[in-house]
């Protein structure tokens, strides 16, 4: 055990430092998102697009669009398609994206044959034929219901020209119902909307090339989105942040932007914007990240990562600017009230129900139990903004209260675990008034019944945000339950949660890790797949929070806590501990890494070992 120890606390202190030497001198951690195939693509496409309807008219965009496609020239994998990072599998998605992009930029064809003629192969043997109705078929079926991707997929081989000219490459393009967006925003829940509640910008833009490339013989529907057009067109316009960036969100930016530039509105200050936004966020080799940054997001975990009293001596505190991240007023976007905050610091945000809790947590932490006036104001309003969004069934969406028509909108597991971790920590600071701290038990309460409710019979749990693309169905059980353990770890105590089978659901939960973890100690997303450092350290992190509970563990933990720490310790021993894996999870199926995962979650977990083992 003191071997252990002793390993354990150099590795924790040379994750530690790492962590700090990360921190930018403002104060805060921005971290860096991995370069994306798909960004890229469509991005390139956008630009390309743009300039051609203006006659060649954005010259810097020139030279960034080759060097866009020279990069994606220059990654493509070993089976002739691409993943959407550097790291990920070919996927039907991001080959058709970049396939598209190639047949989009003047010459490119020609200067890359075998790139081109190798992913069109790849992507008629995974479509099952390389006719237009192949293709668009099985581009549908990997998304289901849920046209948030499939149709800017599709509207994006339209604009290309590569599923033939004119309306018959139009044919094959889903109309979305952009009309309903003239209507008052509080009716997109029960309108059930084909696209999650943040793709309203595609919604209106794809809504509309559609209609003008293609539209409805019924005189009546042809009409009404006639009288639609500019009422949307002022909404897009409402909603786009000043910066030009749909969400900082590259791949929804460009297909805003290729679809206005394709319907004769090249010139619209939407497109304006976009273009602007997709030059400026542009990386200099070449290629464009999924999303700007997650600044907020890394910070609040490096800040959980760190522990309370490590943040609290931070110099300088990130405290002051976590707080002005904090919205104040209703956002545009999704309607939601204010007291929320997103996962970046950028105008591009939509506050969110997991950055809100991981938030909160972090003020805690920098205010050392002693939280000021104004942290408890912004925490108060922080906790009314999540007990305003849980859902009916006592879980938590992301964005929006009752939006649960698709996936993406629904109460999810990672996201309520979270919730219930910053409840129980700001009500032990019993800073709170009495009001709301009746209606923070009964949001734990109702979420706990959620959880347990939602627990798989192998005793596993289902993120939304997060995934491992070894496994069959893209999921991240190890994720999933390493994050609502520790939640549940943090209620565990609370006498008001007795009686609703949290004991037995931890259990289950531990049996699920202890029975998947590798012979070599680490952690993948489940039985199948390498074992990654960011998922061993959350499942570590999860079985030394639970060893302090008691009588919920009942499991012996050691053997399988000790082997986990002993692989992590040997990763961090080796330096190959920081290669971040592609396990972030973006709507629609879009894989991400960022390279300071792996940093926070080790910190993290050997913080939590050694706490216990000290």
């Amino acid at each position: 055990m003191s071997n252990l120890r002793d390993r354990a606390e150099k590795a924790y202190e040379t994750a530690r430092l790492h962590l700090l030497e990360s921190r930018g001198a403002h104060g805060h951690w921005e971290g860096r998102l991995s370069n994306s195939a798909l960004s890229t693509a469509t991005a390139v496409t956008a630009l390309a697009i743009a300039d051609h309807q203006l006659n060649g008219g954005i010259p810097e965009a020139h030279e960034q669009i080759h060097a866009g496609i020279d990069w994606l020239a220059r990654h493509v994998n070993q089976d002739g398609g691409w993943g959407d990072t550097l790291l990920s599998h070919s996927n039907i998605s991001t080959t058709t994206l970049v396939w598209a992009a190639f047949g989009t930029v003047k010459g490119a064809d020609e200067r890359y044959p075998e790139i081109v003629s190798g992913a069109r192969r790849w992507l008629t043997e995974k479509a099952g034929g390389d006719t237009p109705e192949a293709l668009c078929q099985a581009i549908i079926g990997r998304y289901g219901k849920d046209k948030t991707f499939s149709v800017p997929i599709l509207t994006m081989l339209a604009v290309s020209g590569r599923i033939g000219p004119g309306k018959n490459a139009w044919k094959q393009v889903i109309q979305l119902p952009f009309e309903l967006a003239a209507l008052p925003q509080e009716w997109f829940a029960t309108l059930r909307l084909p696209v999650v509640s943040y793709a309203l910008p595609a919604l209106i833009a794809i809504g509309l090339v559609k209609h003008s490339r293609s539209p409805s013989w019924n005189l009546l529907t042809r009409s009404l989105r006639n009288w639609a057009t500019e009422r949307t067109l002022g909404v897009l316009e409402r909603i786009q942040p000043p910066n030009g960036g749909f969400r900082e969100a590259t791949p929804l930016t460009s297909v805003v932007a290729m679809s206005l530039a394709s319907c004769g509105r090249v010139g619209h200050p939407v497109v304006t914007r976009a273009v602007r936004f997709l030059l400026d966020s542009a990386r200099p080799d070449g290629s464009w990240p999924i999303d700007t940054n997650l600044a907020t997001w890394v910070t609040s975990l490096a800040i959980h990562g760190l522990g309370p009293e490590a943040a609290a001596s931070l110099s300088p505190t990130p405290l002051p600017w976590l707080l002005q991240q904090q919205y104040r007023e209703r956002h545009p976007y999704t309607n939601t009230p204010p007291g929320g905050w997103a996962w970046t610091d950028l105008p591009g945000g939509v506050p969110d129900a997991d950055d809100t809790p991981g938030a909160l947590i972090a003020l805690l932490h920098l205010s050392g139990d002693k939280p000021t006036t104004d942290v408890v104001d912004g925490a108060s309003a922080g906790i009314d903004w999540l007990l305003n969004l849980q859902n009916a069934d006592g879980g938590m969406p992301t964005f929006c209260r009752g939006w649960t028509n698709l996936p993406f909108d629904q109460s999810s597991c990672d996201i309520t675990a979270h919730t219930l971790r910053a409840m129980e920590l700001w009500l032990r600071s019993g800073t709170l008034p009495e009001r709301q701290e009746k209606a923070m038990f009964r949001c734990i309460r109702s979420g706990l019944a959620y959880l347990i409710k939602q627990q798989a019979g192998n005793g596993s749990w289902l993120p939304l945000w997060f995934g491992n693309q070894d496994l069959p169905g893209e999921g991240n059980p190890t994720y999933g339950t390493s994050k609502v353990l520790v939640g549940l770890a943090a209620v565990a105590g609370l006498p008001e949660m007795k009686g609703l089978g949290l004991n037995e659901a931890i259990r289950k939960g531990l049996l699920w890790l202890t029975e998947t973890q590798h012979p070599c100690g680490g952690w993948s997303g489940g039985k199948a797949g390498n074992p990654s450092v960011e998922e061993t350290a959350l499942a570590i992190e999860a079985m030394a929070s639970l060893s302090k509970v008691g009588d919920a563990a009942s499991l012996d933990l050691v053997e399988s806590l000790e082997a986990g720490v002993k692989w992590l310790c040997s990763e961090v021993e080796r330096g190959t501990w920081t290669q971040a894996s592609p396990i972030g999870f973006y709507f629609a199926k879009l894989w991400y890494f960022e390279d300071l995962y792996p940093v926070v979650f080790t910190t993290a977990s050997l913080r939590a070992y050694l706490d216990l083992v000290r």
